[in-house]
């Protein structure tokens, strides 16, 4: 689907005009949006609109890393949308001009649909979108930038909820939901991160036109990214030092269950030779017609198991 907002030199905003039916003349600029586009709609990017071909093929090719090109007069974005639930990215690429703003993604985006519903109500914010298709571009990526910080509060909750009732589960379940928080900040990070270079560069770039007038709102953008970047490095770190707790926690209690079978075996030893020796049944054993034999020996095992149990405590083995 391709819809459309044109924005008149007089700040009038039209919505749903057809592509044919535009003339760039008669707007101040506009905004297309291909919004799960077909093979045919597609094919706009070359035959309506006549972008370079390699901005065209990396619409086409999903997943890009976020980044900015720049063909002439023209500046090609790739973004990346984060679903809050799932992690999962989806690409969104936006062609800017002077007068023109193209979106282009393979899925129905909230952001996209949150933006566009801003500009509709916005209409006669003269301020605003007397600015261009920079201040839109700005929109955009706001709304994706935004729904980056639920997902990783989801994950910062989870932390939390873990150090609370982590001494009433087991290691190996706490184990498993560490590793599975570092697996996704690792996810995040892998979309933010770029994401903040980008903006960096947009920030820095001397070809966006109208760019130095929302150099300060870009640049709150990247102040978010920033803050995201530092929260998941810090979550990770916790995520790390609560790791290492449970591995050592883990070495100290397999380390105690050791000791406790050494000593059970070491008190057994004697007493197992001594159990061999007379069970080998040979007919010049005089002790083994002695009428008090059996309770002699028993009481000799006694004495030697709770002997050693006595000196294992005082030697301290058993704290």
């Amino acid at each position: 689907m391709i819809r459309t907002i044109a924005i008149t030199h007089a700040h009038e905003v039209k919505v749903g005009i057809a592509l044919k039916d535009i003339h760039m003349n008669d707007y101040a600029w506009i905004w297309t949006d291909f919004n799960c586009p077909t093979p045919d709609e597609a094919e706009l990017l070359d035959t309506y609109f006549h972008f370079h071909p390699l901005a065209i093929e990396d619409c086409m090719v999903v997943l890009q890393r976020p980044k900015l090109d720049f063909y002439d007069e023209l500046q090609f974005l790739v973004l990346h949308a984060l679903n809050p639930d799932t992690l999962n990215v989806e690409e969104v690429d936006l062609f800017l001009d002077h007068n023109l703003l193209v979106s282009f993604h393979h899925k129905q985006l909230t952001e996209i649909d949150e933006a566009w519903e801003q500009i509709i109500q916005h209409a006669n914010d003269r301020k605003i979108w007397s600015r261009g298709p920079v201040a839109c571009a700005y929109t955009l990526i706001d709304k994706m930038v935004d729904l980056y910080f639920p997902a990783l509060y989801s994950i910062e909750d989870e932390l939390a909820e873990i150090e609370n009732i982590g001494s009433d589960e087991s290691v190996e379940e706490l184990m498993k939901q560490v590793f599975d928080l570092r697996g996704r900040l690792l996810k995040l990070r892998r979309t933010i991160v770029p994401m903040r270079d980008l903006m960096y560069r947009i920030i820095n770039s001397q070809h966006i036109k109208n760019s130095g007038e929302h150099t300060v709102y870009f640049a709150d953008i990247y102040d978010h990214l920033i803050k995201l970047t530092d929260m998941i490095e810090a979550d990770r770190e916790m995520t790390a030092d609560m790791r290492d707790s449970y591995i050592s926690l883990n070495s100290n209690r397999m380390n105690a269950i050791m000791k406790t079978l050494t000593v059970i075996t070491t008190v057994f030893m004697p007493l197992t030779l001594i159990a061999g020796v007379y069970g080998m049944n040979f007919d010049n054993m005089p002790e083994l017609h002695w009428q008090y034999g059996y309770a002699f020996i028993l009481l000799g095992m006694f004495l030697l198991g709770g002997g050693m149990v006595i000196w294992f405590i005082r030697r301290g083995w058993f704290k």
